[in-house]
């Protein structure tokens, strides 16, 4: 559970401040992730109903859910890739990078490969033996992360055994687990999905620094997109980092097991 820090500020950080009017309409862009692990909609409720704002919901992978954003398309956004949100925000798309929660990648498929002690090494055995893998290829925040990983490796991913989906991280799951294949997948997504649909793979590799996998809210800028809703944008970024979203975060489980982990500092 997250300590309960300067509860009387987070709680009257909620209420102070610009308000969005009950029954408006906030236009959220987030990940598969999010979405495919079902911490969206239990999300989405609880909000609306403590603020009577109305969520619309858009789950794409990172950079489209970015690519919506800078077309004027969102009111805010919730998504895991840092260094695209920063250059969102330097750029004047956003106004805030504001951090959320974490959880983790994990490397998943038919059997162990070996006694690989990075992820580093995970990658370049997958290579070396030409294990099938199946990437997400989706320009997703996991998507991203697979090619800083294998740059960070030094492996070149061409050949057969290298295949791009070019779905969601739950499709490509499903497909890796058809395919006796090997993938990378956040943790939520992966617990989510085999508390569902049991797959025909297993967490290979997991625990490497280099695998965290950090999520964050921002509201898109009304300097560049008047119609934008900042005050309903602002009232969900208060709300999610707020006592009571980063509990609801922390709480949020599939199948016993924690998905999520709350970050928002005070």
């Amino acid at each position: 559970m997250i300590t309960l820090f300067k509860k009387v500020t987070l709680m009257v950080s909620i209420f102070t401040g610009a308000c969005a009017v009950a029954g408006d309409n906030l236009r959220l862009v987030t990940t598969t992730s999010t979405d495919n692990s079902g911490l969206t909609d239990y999300l989405i409720n609880e909000f609306t109903r403590d603020t009577g704002v109305n969520v619309h919901l858009v789950a794409v992978g990172t950079g489209k859910a970015l690519a919506i954003a800078r077309n004027g398309d969102a009111d805010v956004i919730l998504v895991h890739s840092r260094p695209d949100e920063l250059e969102f925000v330097e750029q004047g798309f956003g106004v805030e990078r504001v951090s959320v929660m974490y959880n983790d990648f994990i490397v998943v498929g038919p059997g162990a490969i070996g006694e690989d002690a990075s992820i580093t090494d995970v990658l370049k055995s997958i290579e070396a033996r030409k294990h099938l893998f199946i990437s997400r290829g989706d320009d997703s925040g996991t998507h991203k992360k697979e090619l800083q990983l294998w740059q960070a490796a030094g492996v070149t991913t061409k050949g057969n055994w290298y295949r791009e989906s070019g779905q969601g991280m739950g499709k490509t799951l499903q497909i890796a687990s058809e395919l006796d294949a090997y993938t990378l997948t956040d943790r939520g997504t992966w617990l989510a999905q085999n508390a569902n649909q049991p797959l025909r793979l297993q967490i290979v590799f997991e625990g490497d620094e280099n695998l965290f996998n950090p999520y964050s809210v921002i509201a898109v800028n009304p300097e560049k997109f008047p119609h934008v809703k900042l005050d309903a944008a602002n009232q969900f970024i208060d709300w999610l980092t707020s006592l009571k979203g980063q509990q609801l975060i922390d709480e949020f489980k599939v199948a016993g097991q924690q998905l999520f982990f709350p970050s928002a500092s005070s």
